[in-house]
């Protein structure tokens, strides 16, 4: 089903999560500190999510998420804490925090908010993996093939793309033929969505 890993220095919290969340078929990971996250960091390639508490000794929460950040973790993280802290909150969210859940957690309300991340790492892993798909197909293309590209999502025809490139327009189409080919789409329209899914084109339409 997934890993959790749990991290707060309360033992008795740590304790009653562990076996609720054993309970519900969730393989569990408990910590005391942020540090230990740090000195064995978890490896996101299976279903996973940090259950972190905001204030722990030493390294608090959100620090552990800017470290975890920094290290290129793509783990998500829910935030618990004993009490609101409305800016708080705001601030663990916009760096990516998935929840930010205040105790004592109902068991409900905490499998929601683990469903709900893993789903999200999932659709995210997911994205990440056809965006790389995507940018490999584009490194096979050769210079020429690149500059085709450009002018193809830039709207260029044959003809100013000839002109621009100092070729025949049968070249162009030959080069056209071997750029849609290698990015395997059959349509002007599929080519232009791809280098916008992967930010190969900049706001006044050339790429990057």
């Amino acid at each position: 089903m997934g890993h959790i890993h749990v991290v707060d220095d309360d033992l008795s919290f740590r304790t009653a999560v562990e076996r609720r969340l054993t309970h519900a078929g969730y393989e569990v990971t408990t910590y005391a500190t942020a540090q230990q996250v740090l000195d064995n960091p978890p490896n996101g390639t299976e279903p996973s999510c940090l259950l972190l508490d905001v204030r722990i000794p030493g390294l608090g929460g959100p620090e552990l998420q800017e470290r975890l950040i920094e290290l290129g973790s793509t783990l998500p993280i829910i935030f618990i804490s004993g009490y609101t802290d409305i800016p708080l909150t705001v601030r663990a969210l916009k760096a990516g925090a998935q929840d930010f859940l205040t105790k004592p957690v109902a068991s409900d309300e905490l499998l929601r908010a683990i469903e709900k991340a893993l789903g999200y790492q999932q659709a995210s892993k997911g994205q990440r993996s056809t965006l790389d798909g995507i940018r490999e197909r584009f490194a096979k293309l050769t210079p020429r093939e690149r500059q085709v590209f450009d002018l193809l999502v830039r709207g260029s025809q044959n003809k100013q793309s000839a002109r621009v490139l100092g070729c025949t327009e049968r070249t162009v189409k030959a080069h056209r033929h071997q750029v849609m080919a290698k990015m395997q789409v059959r349509t002007l329209a599929e080519l232009v969505s791809l280098a916008e899914r992967v930010g190969m084109m900049s706001g006044n339409g050339q790429t990057n």
